[in-house]
């Protein structure tokens, strides 16, 4: 069996191993004291070394929470215990190949193709906490414990992938998802309800499979990102990586009412681009506005081209499509490179005027985050915090502070890792002023992995 190294098997970009509970961490400065919840983080973090190529993508999943009340705060970290994490602990060696490698079709380990690794996000839902993945079906953790509860299926209904990045409408209380895979060219999409039913599941069909990592939900409709990186067998057949970017292809968004079927879609076209990550999507009269990180190309598979090489973030750009005309455009917000984009959850599919992104590193081979930037998107305008000398992060979320009165009264928070000394720690920025510095530096009790997506879940 040969075993390949990868640069995101090193350093701070390696996993751990061991699972903590520290009660009382280490705090620099002062956690407000209006500040109480738990912040979380998902990321991939390899149980065993793997077989063949590694890509980022394929590690087990493993949560890493900030508990913070009182101006005090405690740690703790969990894998996400899917099956295929029970079965690879029972072997003791990696079963499955990952993203980067064919699958085994013929002889698949324990009859599973790919390995649900749930490592990507996360979604509140009322009171239940789901660990994503958009490969296959979410899996619900347990809090404050972090112990994974098992995979949902919600009754047996759910029999297709579920998207990394779902939508809670907070004042509905459904939850909007899709999946997708790189083999059948369609979709599905459904909505569950406040009840923990998936009451409305339909098929869409595309002429050619897509990646789709994200989606929007605005009041009345959502929004799907038929772009063009597109999965063809042909190109397998003729030895070529059959995920690839297709810059004459235009980039379709498509609309549908949020309960609505295939024949209620409505597409509109602009040119060839990729959005990773949305950050919201809302209604002006006859108009659907998308707030997104926008790349020109892209390239998942570790083989950049000269145009995707060291384009790690996307930039800001605002979406606009005229229901009532059919008018589609596009306008560029900011020239950083910015991408793990994210919003005050609440305001999920309602018109929002601020946004936080993750800054990246221009021009790196790999995705170091060295700040994050908070726009204000009605003004024009945006304020950044960068981290500071060999230090770098990842995904900062908005945490409302108690008895909140506006979109921006509450906090930024998120992992920073210190390469120079090794040390990792959890930071509190205001999020009214962030280009001023943390309020609160919280000392982990060792290092915490770059990863992928983060949540605050109030207490």
């Amino acid at each position: 069996m040969q075993i390949v190294t990868s640069a995101y098997l090193e350093g701070n970009w390696g996993p751990v191993h061991d699972e903590l509970d520290v009660p009382d961490l280490q705090v620099i400065g002062e956690i407000p004291k209006d500040l109480r919840g738990t912040f979380l983080r998902n990321g991939p973090n390899a149980q065993f070394a793997p077989t063949g190529r590694y890509h980022f993508f394929d590690g087990d999943g493993m949560v890493h929470a900030v508990r913070v009340e009182d101006g005090r705060a405690s740690y703790r970290n969990r894998w996400v215990r899917t099956k295929g994490f029970a079965f690879e602990r029972e072997a003791g060696r990696a079963l499955w190949t990952g993203f980067a490698e064919p699958p085994n079709v013929a002889e698949p380990p324990h009859g599973m193709i790919y390995k649900n690794v749930a490592n990507t996000a996360f979604a509140l839902h009322g009171s239940r906490l789901h660990a994503t993945w958009e490969g296959g079906a979410p899996h619900e953790i347990r809090l404050p414990d972090l112990e994974t509860v098992g995979q949902v299926d919600f009754d047996g209904r759910l029999d297709y992938p579920f998207t990394a990045h779902p939508k809670v409408d907070e004042v509905t209380g459904e939850m909007v998802f899709f999946g997708y895979t790189l083999w059948m060219p369609y979709i599905k999409y459904g909505v569950v309800g406040p009840d923990r039913r998936l009451d409305h599941y339909v098929q869409i069909p595309l002429d050619v499979p897509v990646m789709m990592h994200d989606f929007a939900v605005t009041e009345h409709y959502t929004i799907f990102l038929h772009l063009p990186y597109t999965f063809r067998l042909e190109r397998m057949e003729r030895g070529e990586v059959p995920l690839a970017f297709e810059p004459d292809r235009p980039s379709r968004f498509g609309i549908l009412p949020r309960r609505g079927d295939a024949s209620q879609m409505r597409w509109f076209e602009l040119p060839a681009c990729f959005i990773f990550h949305v950050w919201n999507a809302y209604e002006e009269g006859s108009r659907v506005v998308l707030l997104a990180s926008r790349l020109a190309h892209t390239d998942v598979m570790g083989a950049p081209s000269a145009q995707t090489k060291g384009d790690n973030g996307g930039r800001a750009w605002r979406f606009t499509f005229d229901l009532a005309t059919g008018e589609a455009k596009e306008e560029q917000i900011d020239d950083v490179h910015a991408d793990f984009t994210r919003i005050d959850d609440r305001l999920t599919g309602r018109k929002n005027r601020f946004g936080t992104a993750a800054r990246f590193v221009k021009g790196s081979e790999m995705p170091w985050i060295d700040g994050v930037v908070q726009y204000d998107f009605d003004k024009g305008r945006s304020d950044t915090h960068v981290f500071g000398k060999n230090r770098f992060g990842g995904e900062m979320v908005f945490a409302q502070r108690e008895g909140a009165t506006s979109e921006d009264d509450g906090y930024v928070v998120g992992f920073v890792h210190d390469e120079g000394t090794g040390e990792s720690e959890m930071i509190v920025l205001d999020a009214r002023e962030i280009g001023r510095g943390p309020l609160a530096r919280v000392r982990m009790p060792r290092r915490v992995p770059y990863g992928f997506h983060a949540a605050w879940v109030p207490a």
